[in-house]
């Protein structure tokens, strides 16, 4: 029996399994905070890995990129280039069946030329006392004729009157005051070569030494630029007034490296379907007025969703038309970046219809697309946006800060703005895009591409001028050596003024 003391009974001694079980809870707290942060570091690299996939997957075909911009490295070209090669690959060399063919024709030559034997017959007669039995056969051949640079002196006689007075001749047209001097018809061939075939400026000598046998040096090139942007100011001035009074007039951007290297211009382009006029300046609002035609356009401006266009600024602008190009190639973003979605595709075949609607009402001489044609077509396209808007809904935050999932603003665009969107549809007058603007400061990549970067933005204007004159002029149907020959002459061609006519 134990004995009864007044002390208190002892603490029992702890289970060595709880202890264990403590250890295990902050191993799990600590594992799963470790959990937490690698999960949202995998998300973080998830949302970077989609959007470089993203940025690499896009193309002329899904973005506004320009199509020079296909073949930089990293860039997947566009499912219509790509099937075209695949498709090239199956096919077979030479003419594809149902494509026009080209052939020569036998027609009256030029000039024909004798061939007779030469040599000595087997018998040992010289075959040139031979007697001559006629032609035995004929062969036709295209060729060009040599063109070397002529040394052309221009005398000026001088005759006397019977009254006595002595009169000189006057100097022609294009030949200077100077006793020796390049002729207008190599000036012409130097601003050809160097800003509608974007030749070089060294290379454009070498090309013109070789061909033509003339020694000219860099800065003859350069001045000839000069002289054809001063004689074609007046013609230039004009265009930008026939655009301004235009009904209907493109408008489009592009990038160009000009001036001191890190500054980035850009050129601006206006065009209507007779008329072209480029400016080089900034992406500002300053810039766009700056070139003189949007102040004062009172018509229907034709571009892409830059947000610049649609300014308040252009008070006199009579409306805006999206360019369906660029939205047809946004929706296919969205189509890709959101596979399995229908309303990418049906918003896609509600624009392509209306496109061929209104092509098919434009030959018929209609005003507008049909209704019995249009509505339908109008009616899915805003049924395709609601569902995009329902799919895709807005990233809550400030707008000008927050990154909007991938067709987010472009479905706000066609919802808020589906007048801009569709105006073409009630007046066949307006284009649904904007591909003669992209067409038009489509070359000027193909020079940057080749001349690299301009030193002078004084130059680099001379050159967009003459670009402005020889574009305009090939619009009315004339050959771009004859006009700047003429103009090298000091008789500029000039565009029919009908657009301002009262």
């Amino acid at each position: 029996m134990r004995a009864v003391t007044d002390a208190p009974p002892g603490k029992p001694s702890e289970d060595p399994r709880d202890a264990l079980i403590r250890e295990q809870a902050r191993l799990i707290a600590a594992q799963a905070e470790q959990i937490a942060a690698l999960e949202a570091t995998v998300a973080g690299l998830r949302e970077r890995l989609g959007t470089a996939a993203r940025a690499g997957s896009r193309n002329s075909g899904n973005s506004s990129m320009p199509p020079s911009s296909d073949d930089m490295p990293g860039r997947k070209p566009p499912r219509k280039q790509r099937r075209a090669a695949e498709r090239a690959e199956k096919k077979k060399r030479g003419k594809q069946p149902g494509s026009p063919g080209a052939s020569m024709t036998w027609e009256v030559p030029d000039r024909a030329e004798d061939h007779h034997p030469e040599g000595a017959c087997s018998c040992g007669r010289d075959l040139a006392d031979a007697a001559d039995l006629g032609v035995a056969r004929s062969y036709q051949q295209e060729e060009i004729p040599a063109a070397p640079a002529e040394r052309v002196q221009h005398d000026l006689h001088e005759a006397k009157c019977a009254c006595g007075r002595v009169h000189v001749a006057a100097r022609p047209a294009g030949v200077p005051d100077s006793a020796l001097s390049i002729g207008p018809k190599l000036r012409a061939l130097a601003v050809y070569l160097v800003v509608f075939q974007h030749v070089p400026v060294e290379r454009c000598r070498q090309l013109i030494a070789d061909v033509t046998g003339a020694a000219v040096s860099d800065g003859f090139i350069h001045s000839c630029l000069a002289k054809a942007a001063s004689l074609a100011a007046e013609v230039v001035r004009l265009i930008r007034a026939l655009i301004t009074a235009a009904a209907v007039a493109g408008f489009d951007e592009t990038t160009l490296r000009s001036g001191p290297a890190g500054e980035k211009k850009y050129v601006h382009g206006a065009f209507t379907e007779e008329y072209s006029a480029f400016w080089l300046g900034a992406r500002s609002l300053d810039s766009m007025a700056d070139a003189g035609i949007l102040p004062g356009f009172a018509g229907v401006v034709v571009s892409d969703r830059y947000q610049n266009y649609f300014h308040l600024r252009w008070e006199h602008i009579a409306g805006n038309q999206a360019c369906l190009s660029h939205l047809l190639r946004d929706y296919q973003d969205c189509a890709e970046s959101h596979p399995g979605a229908v309303w990418p595709v049906q918003a896609q075949r509600a624009l392509r219809g209306m496109i061929h609607a209104w092509h098919t009402a434009r030959e018929q001489g209609l005003d507008a697309i049909p209704a019995e044609v249009r509505k339908p077509l109008e009616h899915e396209f805003r049924h395709a946006v609601l569902a995009g808007l329902a799919s895709v809904p807005r990233v809550p935050g400030p707008k000008n800060s927050t990154k909007q999932k991938p067709g987010r603003e472009l479905l706000e665009f066609c919802r808020d703005r589906r007048s801009d969107v569709l105006l073409f549809t009630e007046d066949t007058s307006i284009w649904p895009t904007n591909n003669i603007s992209e067409r038009g400061v489509r070359p000027l990549k193909t020079q940057q591409k080749i001349s690299g970067r301009l030193a002078s933005d004084d130059v680099t204007q001379d050159r967009l001028d003459i670009r402005s004159y020889i574009d305009t002029a090939r619009k009315h149907g004339k050959n771009a050596m004859d006009v700047l020959h003429d103009l090298m002459l000091g008789r500029p061609w000039r565009p029919p003024a009908h657009a301002l006519s009262p």
